[in-house]
């Protein structure tokens, strides 16, 4: 909203495809006013809830879907400073070396040059939804790739999430040595 170019104050930060979504939304107007009170109406009712499967969605052999449409989604979300996760960054780079995940040592910028230098994601070491609401600190987070990052997240049967030491543990017993 705070980017509508017919808004009056001050604009927030957002990305490019926020921007493009904008301007998609301001050339379809008619049609989005349309859809949202179809929303708004369907929630009111209760009849969001009850929409069968229309038939141009069914494929039988599985192997297409329906993709695209617009979908209304409330979660949520746990409060996170991102100005800790520039200074975890920032102390990642002190010593001068790469920014490297602190599990698997991958190396953004060393695989995707320019694209990837600086790019690295900032994990909880203790999940905030187990740990609740608290004062974080700099320790309380690990710099992770993606790939660790999900890892650390991913629950099964009978597990929960792990930390970024207990995944280089399993890391370590999965890989076999080789004979170097």
């Amino acid at each position: 909203m705070t980017n509508h170019p017919l808004y009056p104050g001050k604009r927030t930060r957002c990305g490019k495809p926020t921007l493009l979504m904008i301007e998609a939304f301001i050339k379809r107007e008619p049609e989005m006013l349309q859809a949202a009170e179809a929303i708004e109406e369907g929630i009111a009712s209760g009849d969001l809830h009850r929409l069968p499967k229309q038939p141009e969605e069914v494929d039988e052999t599985g192997s297409t879907a329906i993709e695209g449409r617009l979908l209304v989604r409330r979660a949520l979300a746990r409060e996170r400073d991102p100005k800790l996760r520039a200074l975890k960054i920032k102390q990642a780079r002190l010593n001068g070396g790469p920014l490297r995940c602190e599990v698997c040592a991958f190396d953004f910028a060393h695989t995707y040059g320019d694209l990837g230098d600086g790019y690295i994601e900032v994990h909880h070491v203790t999940p905030l939804h187990a740990s609740g609401t608290r004062e974080t600190k700099l320790a309380d987070l690990a710099c992770l790739c993606a790939n660790c990052h999900r890892m650390c997240h991913r629950s099964r049967p009978g597990e929960s999430w792990r930390t970024p030491a207990a995944l280089r543990e399993q890391i370590g017993k999965s890989v076999p040595e080789t004979g170097h």
